[in-house]
């Protein structure tokens, strides 16, 4: 059961290597969107990104690993934006057994039920992954944003960094000028509701798809429920499951976390080859 937890806690790290597309139909200039311009449209889903200073929620989480089965855990998801997002495991009374924590300094996992851990700055995931992945790419995709790789916060300026396309499911969203990769936002007129996003790496079948679900009320906003992840292209595929209750936007809660010296730093590669053999 220990080592299933901390099989599970690495399975939403690695879900960052990535790759897609889907067929659409472009709109032109002149194409309005519920009665909002293009530019309109667009600037209104990032005015969305600007609400949440704070969140936090119980969480329940169900990973499926392709020939492992599937692990269920409780916990709470905690996020400050800008410094950090915080998984906490506590399936037994309260009592944490493990914590995934991502920072602007990488990623902290911390398997307190066998003294262990995992400190990887995303410089070595990015070199294992190749993939630019960074803090702010996380913190958007847990809080529900649309983002643009490399940059730490949105702006009505960066509206013409997105092309707009409709498709029978809602009004697609592609960054432009990304030779490499694909940042792809699936979204909901005209409420503007972020409900997917695509990150992709071109040319390969590697792609992560983060699907959101049951919108409920949080202070003026939305926010979802339930997010769906899946990460696909790999020899075993990998989805989650992760469902919010009693959620706020609460930050009173401490957001550094102290490593016993009593523990063990174990490395990156030794949870991946757990994980993917």
């Amino acid at each position: 059961m220990n080592k299933r937890v901390f099989v599970v806690l690495w399975s939403v790290l690695i879900m960052g290597i990535l790759g897609s597309c889907s067929s659409s139909k472009s709109l032109k200039k002149s194409y309005t969107i519920d009665g909002m311009t293009e530019s309109d449209y667009v600037e209104t889903i990032i005015s969305n990104s600007e609400v949440w200073n704070a969140l936090t929620a119980k969480m329940s989480l169900a990973i499926n690993i392709e020939g492992k089965g599937v692990a269920k855990v409780n916990g709470t998801l905690r996020i400050k934006k800008g410094e950090i997002v915080q998984l906490s495991v506590a399936p037994f009374l309260g009592i944490e057994v493990a914590r995934v924590e991502i920072s602007p300094d990488g990623v902290l996992v911390i398997d307190r039920m066998n003294k262990r851990y995992v400190k990887v700055p995303f410089s070595e995931i990015e070199s294992m992954s190749k993939v630019a992945l960074d803090f702010h790419m996380f913190e958007a995709l847990f809080l529900n944003e649309v983002f643009l790789p490399g940059k730490e916060a949105l702006t009505r300026h960066d509206v013409s960094s997105f092309e707009t396309k409709q498709t029978d499911n809602g009004v697609l969203l592609d960054v432009k000028k990304t030779k490499q990769f694909i940042f792809r936002f699936l979204t909901q007129a005209p409420e503007a509701l972020l409900k997917e996003s695509i990150v992709g790496l071109n040319g390969t079948p590697y792609m992560l798809l983060w699907k959101y679900d049951d919108f409920q009320k949080l202070g003026q906003k939305v926010f979802p429920a339930n997010m769906d992840i899946s990460f696909q292209g790999i020899k075993k595929p990998i989805s989650a499951f992760l469902h919010l209750s009693r959620l706020s936007t609460n930050a009173d809660w401490e957001t550094h976390t102290e490593i016993s010296k009593k523990y063990e730093k174990v490395e990156l590669t030794d949870i991946l080859k757990v994980l993917l053999k």
